[in-house]
């Protein structure tokens, strides 16, 4: 469940997720923020990355997305994050005590254009390996899910969440509406996944991927059950659906 934190002016989303090995070092406890916006004070790039250090009602936060125009004095606006606590970047040769990662950026009130690194890179080094936040907990957007089918031959999110035993390392086919993604962070989509099903706890399921959608549009995603995937740090998931083929229907 999503706890909000208002720390001058901005409302921050948080919620656990697992430890990180960084690529570069240690990044652990990571957490999800919704939204980020004001001043760029300070901009810097490091390997393929774009770091902006925003200032808003005095309050400043680093956040980092694949490589974009920006300069001091732009109107930073950083949607759909993920928080690296205690980050360290070889490439910049210093430690950050947060920084919000994030492919989803907007100057000046416009989306940016940013480069896309190469599948499974971890962004070329700068982002640790590791995953986002576990599901459900940055707050789905309110979608309707009424009157979504089950898959041929599949199963519900319900199902799927509470058949732990039956499913686990068999293959699944789950219908559902997208209520959060994440595109290309840790060399890898993300989004969550509900169709209607179950209740809080069991009506969301996490995918990776590397195919692509938005938010609300309906699913069809077929891949291999996961189970207890512990990434340190007490953060971990109890299922979760890995490298998934995802069909937009």
């Amino acid at each position: 469940m999503k706890t909000p934190l208002l720390v001058g002016g901005l409302l921050f989303a948080l919620s656990g997720a697992p430890g990180l090995v960084a690529a570069e070092g240690k990044a652990p406890a990571p957490a999800a923020a919704d939204v980020l916006t004001g001043k760029v004070v300070e901009t810097m790039n490091a390997a393929t990355y774009t770091y902006v250090l925003i200032d808003a009602g005095g309050k400043k936060a680093w956040a980092a997305a694949p490589q974009f125009a920006v300069k001091v004095g732009d109107t930073v606006t950083v949607a759909d994050a993920m928080a690296m606590k205690n980050y360290q970047s070889k490439t910049l040769n210093r430690t950050f005590d947060v920084v919000y990662f994030t492919g989803n950026v907007t100057v000046n009130g416009k989306p940016t254009v940013t480069m896309t690194a190469p599948a499974g890179s971890a962004m070329a080094g700068e982002l640790p390996k590791g995953h986002p936040p576990t599901a459900g907990a940055a707050g789905p957007a309110p979608l309707d899910l009424t009157g979504i089918k089950r898959a041929d031959g599949g199963q519900t999110v319900a199902e799927i969440l509470t058949g732990k035993a039956k499913f686990v390392g068999k293959p699944i086919a789950v219908r559902g509406r997208v209520v959060k993604y994440n595109a290309m962070i840790l060399g890898k989509n993300w989004l969550h996944l509900r169709d209607g099903s179950g209740a809080e706890g069991t009506n969301d399921l996490t995918v990776t991927t590397m195919g692509t959608a938005k938010v609300g549009d309906l699913v069809l995603v077929t891949g291999v059950l996961a189970a207890d995937r512990d990434f340190g740090s007490g953060y971990s998931y109890s299922l979760i659906v890995e490298d998934a083929k995802v069909v937009v229907q």
